[in-house]
């Protein structure tokens, strides 16, 4: 018996040896991640773009650009909403790159043009590795490349991270994805922390960049899934028609779903100069970390996506922040609004010069604000650009969403899809590791 199991001891032993190293790496005991790239085959993967070639050697896969290449992309045919991606990669010949990830693609003349999130490889000596890129979106529009502001509002930590990157060697990145939450880490140095909200869920996928040249590598792929995030909206559609959910009108008279031909069904808001009490739209539960977002066409008056609010008891009803919806250079600004016996602190941000370019008016479509929030963090948008992106400790830190026809003057708006993406506890922990 005992030459029997030394001799199964020496198979299973010499079995091992056989392995690719990366299937016994470390990397396989971190709780709860699973391996992407199983070290010896493509399975899983699909090549979307451009000619540029994909292989597997030495338990990596490698990434190189042909002769007249567009951007290439190796992508997962699973989907991924909320989620940590660790892996390693090297820029063996100097070439951009990325990591996609809650990507999509879309039918481009004879081949598939894949858009969304990229977490930059950068090796130049710019080295804007780990920013992140809305390829084939919105990048390089309005004299903004990237959708992080990085270097803006953390430049010390940034360059810290500029420098921990390690050229023509390994190096480790992290992406984390949890709601709006988009994060970065290089090699554990922390680079971009940002919110988002235009996509919750998408493929991961690794880049050739279209160039002169580039050999890019790839190993220990993991991931650790959470789930995808929902909007849950404030409008739906029942036997009877439209109906408001999760929330009441204030002064209801103002207040009616209708439809047109080319519109759809919109909820109208209409008030009078005679009425010195706001018209609401209030949600029943509070708020404390969360996305909300509306859609809305303004021809006339003063509104705002109320947030993190109280109800007090004044003509206007709620006090705290408001995403300002007005139809000038204002939009997506924050006002902070007063309460009955507290003083509001009046614009806390705005950016007057962009919203002037992105904002449309009734006659050429409609517009959407949204407000992402966890913490003091707080980012507002207009039309999927970031307007305002401040930290706030003094603010209001939960409180009621609410849609505002302002008191004492002629409003008339429209709104439809307005939702909310909550921000769970154990999401924040994440968020704010």
């Amino acid at each position: 018996m005992r030459k029997v199991w030394g001799a199964a001891l020496l198979s299973v032993f010499g079995l091992l040896l056989c392995v690719p190293t990366q299937s016994v790496t470390a990397q396989e005991t971190e709780e709860g991640f699973v391996q992407l790239f199983d070290g010896q085959t493509l399975w899983g993967w699909s090549k979307k773009g451009g000619p540029a070639t994909y292989r597997v050697e030495d338990g990596c896969i490698v990434g190189e650009r042909q002769p007249g290449a567009d951007n290439t992309f190796l992508c997962t045919d699973k989907e991924f909403g909320n989620f940590i991606l660790k892996l390693d990669c090297k820029v063996e010949v100097p070439g951009n790159s990325g990591v996609q990830f809650r990507s999509h693609s879309r039918p481009e003349g004879d081949k598939e043009r894949v858009f969304g999130y990229q977490c930059e490889i950068d090796p130049s000596e710019k080295n804007d590795t780990c920013r992140i890129y809305d390829e084939g979106r919105r990048g390089f529009q309005y004299d903004r490349t990237w959708l992080d502001n990085t270097p803006d509002v953390n430049a010390e930590g940034f360059k810290a991270a500029q420098q921990a990157y390690k050229a023509g060697e390994w190096n480790a990145i992290e992406i984390q994805c949890m709601g709006p939450s988009i994060r970065t880490w290089i090699n554990g140095v922390p680079v971009v922390n940002m919110f988002d909200y235009l996509d919750m869920s998408g493929f991961i996928a690794l880049q050739v960049h279209a160039g002169e040249q580039g050999k890019i590598l790839w190993k220990n792929i993991r991931i650790k899934d959470f789930g995808t995030s929902e909007w849950h909206p404030f409008f739906v559609e029942g036997k009877d028609g439209m109906k408001l959910v999760a929330a009441r009108a204030v002064l209801p008279e103002c207040w009616s779903f209708q439809e047109k031909d080319g519109e759809g069904i919109y909820l109208r808001g209409h008030h009078t100069a005679e009425e010195p009490r706001d018209g609401l739209i209030v949600s029943d539960g509070y708020y404390d970390d969360f996305a909300a977002r509306v859609t809305y066409k303004v021809f006339g008056g003063n509104s705002a996506l109320y947030f993190r609010a109280g109800e007090v008891p004044t003509p206007w009803l709620l006090k705290g922040y408001q995403n300002e919806i007005a139809g000038n250079g204002a939009e997506a600004g924050i006002w902070h609004t007063a309460g009955d016996k507290t003083p509001g602190r009046g614009w806390l941000g705005r950016d007057d010069k962009l919203v002037d370019q992105i904002r449309k008016n009734p006659e050429n479509g409609w517009n959407t604000v949204c407000t992402c929030a966890c913490g003091p963090h707080i980012t507002t948008f207009l039309n999927d650009f970031r307007i305002v992106d401040i930290q706030d400790p003094e603010g209001e830190v939960t409180g009621k969403l609410g849609l505002q026809l302002h008191g004492s003057s002629e409003v008339e708006m429209w709104f439809k899809n307005f939702e909310v993406l909550p921000i769970t506890p154990e999401m924040r922990r994440l968020i704010e590791r």
